[in-house]
């Protein structure tokens, strides 16, 4: 059972109840008729990227889906709320790569996003044996990372929202959703 392929998605949700709060945001996300199964972070070999729109097409209602997915969640009026996944792409398409789930408050997009994606990427320079020093800010290493000419890519996708209502839950997800066929 090794995904062929692979999309991002993300969402935000608004409700009065926390787990609708969640399936709005997952229906935001376009992936609320699924039953997801969130599973950790590699990125797998030969696994290809593809739109969001692509992916929509390849899965069905009820059908059990594998994805790696951060959540976040809050009812305090005027917090800010992210959820990102980052993910980081080897050059040699046969060996795997890293995906990470990062959530947090009071960060913005590009905050979260970056950590997301230096998550990823110094877990996948740690497995290729790339030098760096892991207190070293993100651009620093993202240059060494890609003068190694071993990773190829890093990104990240991330859902950010502010709670607009005192009492009522705002959830973001961000999701890499694994298709098996």
């Amino acid at each position: 059972m090794i995904p062929k392929f692979l999309f991002f998605t993300k969402g935000v949700g608004r409700n009065k109840k926390e787990l609708q709060s969640f399936e709005s945001a997952l229906r935001d996300a376009g992936i609320s008729f699924l039953n997801l199964v969130t599973v950790s972070s590699i990125f797998p070999p030969n696994c290809k990227e593809i739109s969001r729109e692509e992916g929509m097409k390849r899965i069905k209602p009820g059908q059990i889906t594998f994805c790696v997915m951060a959540r976040h969640s809050s009812n305090e009026k005027s917090r800010l709320v992210s959820a990102s996944i980052g993910v980081a792409k080897p050059r040699d398409e046969n060996h795997y790569g890293y995906l990470s789930e990062h959530h947090s408050f009071g960060q913005d997009e590009e905050i979260a996003g970056n950590f997301a994606e230096d998550l990823a990427a110094s877990m996948l320079a740690s497995t290729l044996g790339i030098p760096f020093d892991i207190d070293a800010n993100y651009d620093d290493k993202r240059e060494i990372f890609h003068l190694s000419d071993k990773i190829i890519e890093t990104k990240s996708t991330t859902a950010t929202a502010i709670v607009e209502k005192d009492g009522e839950y705002t959830t973001v997800i961000a999701a890499a959703v694994f298709i098996l066929e």
